[in-house]
């Protein structure tokens, strides 16, 4: 069988691995029933989902013939680490610097990532970002997230 879209090709592939390593590493979990769901059920569930998009995904790169045969092109190596730089200091930085800095400092190195990077624009995002996960995470979820420094 001939790969009619690489591009379509591997990320079915690899839709399909994540979506198995999902539901595989779920069957360690309870699965509750439907009424009471257990740990197992959402990331079980999620991972067939997945699955079975990427089996779609799969599917099409097989049969649907692309023009030029959307062949993958060399590796985005700067963002992909300034993506990866920006979150492991996210990670590093929550428990330090709280939640009002390091989310900002998060979208605001991220952002560095793309051509096109905008103050306004990284300020909006990350205006927004942070406040929608105040209120979700703080006050919606009750979870003890550090908002800021520990010195304070």
């Amino acid at each position: 069988m001939k790969i009619k879209s690489e591009k379509d090709f591997w990320s079915g592939l690899l839709f399909i691995a994540v979506g198995a390593a999902f539901a595989v590493g779920a069957l360690e979990y309870s699965f509750g029933s439907s009424a009471r769901p257990g740990p197992a059920y959402f990331p079980f569930g999620l991972g067939i989902i997945m699955a079975v998009l990427g089996g779609m995904v799969l599917f099409k790169a097989l049969t649907l013939e692309v023009e030029g045969g959307d062949r993958i092109g060399s590796w985005a190596w700067r963002p992909l680490v300034v993506i990866v730089v920006a979150v492991a200091l996210f990670g590093w930085a929550l428990p330090r610097l709280g939640m009002f800095i390091s989310l900002p400092l998060l979208v605001f190195i991220a952002s560095l990532a793309g051509d096109e990077f905008r103050w306004k624009e990284a300020v909006a995002n990350a205006a927004i970002l942070t406040a929608l996960c105040w209120v979700v995470f703080v006050y919606g979820l009750s979870l003890t997230i550090p908002l800021m420094p520990t010195i304070f």
